[in-house]
């Protein structure tokens, strides 16, 4: 009996380490969104949300696409682009990406027609993908699987690219809560030091996502060996997308739920 809760206790540890970015990163980018609601905003979400937060539905898609009833939103987490193929020229995924699902999201929170369980399913996922949209490597190679296929070594441990950049350099950057993340976040944006360009489109996002793949691929030889200099380079980009990822949400959810709102 033991033996057996030792062995679940050490699966659990290990499943909870492989979500660490995926649960810590879109935490921290729904706790910046709801930093920067307008009262307006917030009511509307409350409400669609049943009172829970943003933070609370941060990760739900992550384990709904993989039940099957939300089976179809497997591959809206991600835009895979291939090296040497321009971003604009890559082929559409017809079960839909990232890009494609955010802005089925956006049509459904704006039409009067929706009704309110249609708008809380799309709120879950704008939240969630919003975060998606901004992982280097939910844009990377379809050639590696988005990273999956990139083998690397951090410090003592065997890994590969993209759960490198879910779990391990995040919490090698700065081993903070969800809520410390936010509060260091907001400082840095509340001193301007780091602007967000809320204007563009769904795709836009995107797109200047994949300008950071490109050389996180290129700084990150397969089978290459990463410590200290590896985080000290990134943790700037990191911070950087949590704070571009919570801003464009909010900006976004602002503008379809509070007609007064200005930028």
């Amino acid at each position: 009996m033991n033996k057996y809760i030792i062995t679940v206790a050490i699966i659990t540890s290990t499943a909870i380490q492989a979500l660490a970015w995926g649960q810590k990163g879109h935490d921290v980018t729904a706790s910046i969104a709801q930093q920067h609601l307008t009262p307006a905003t917030q009511a509307a979400v409350d409400s669609l949300l049943d009172g829970r937060s943003m933070v609370y539905w941060a990760n739900w898609l992550d384990n709904a696409s993989n039940t099957p009833e939300y089976a179809y939103s497997k591959t809206w987490h991600y835009k895979n682009i291939d090296a040497g193929v321009d971003y604009d020229m890559t082929p559409l995924n017809t079960q839909g990406d990232v890009v494609t699902a955010l802005q089925k999201q956006y049509t459904i929170l704006t039409d009067p027609k929706a009704d309110k369980n249609a708008k809380n399913l799309a709120l879950k996922i704008m939240i969630h993908l919003a975060g998606d949209a901004h992982q280097p490597m939910h844009v990377g190679h379809a050639t590696d699987r988005g990273g999956n296929g990139w083998p690397v070594k951090f410090f003592r441990d065997n890994t590969n690219l993209h759960s490198l950049w879910d779990g391990a350099l995040v919490e090698a950057a700065h081993k903070w809560s969800y809520t410390e993340w936010t509060d260091q976040l907001e400082r840095i944006i509340a001193h301007g030091d780091n602007p967000v360009n809320l204007d563009g489109t769904f795709n836009d996002w995107v797109r200047e996502t994949w300008i950071v793949t490109t050389p996180v691929y290129d700084t990150t030889p397969r089978d290459a060996s990463l410590s200290y200099n590896y985080i000290s380079y990134w943790t700037p980009v990191i911070e950087q997308q949590f704070m571009r990822g919570g801003l464009r949400l909010a900006h976004t959810l602002n503008t379809i739920f509070d007609p007064t709102y200005q930028k």
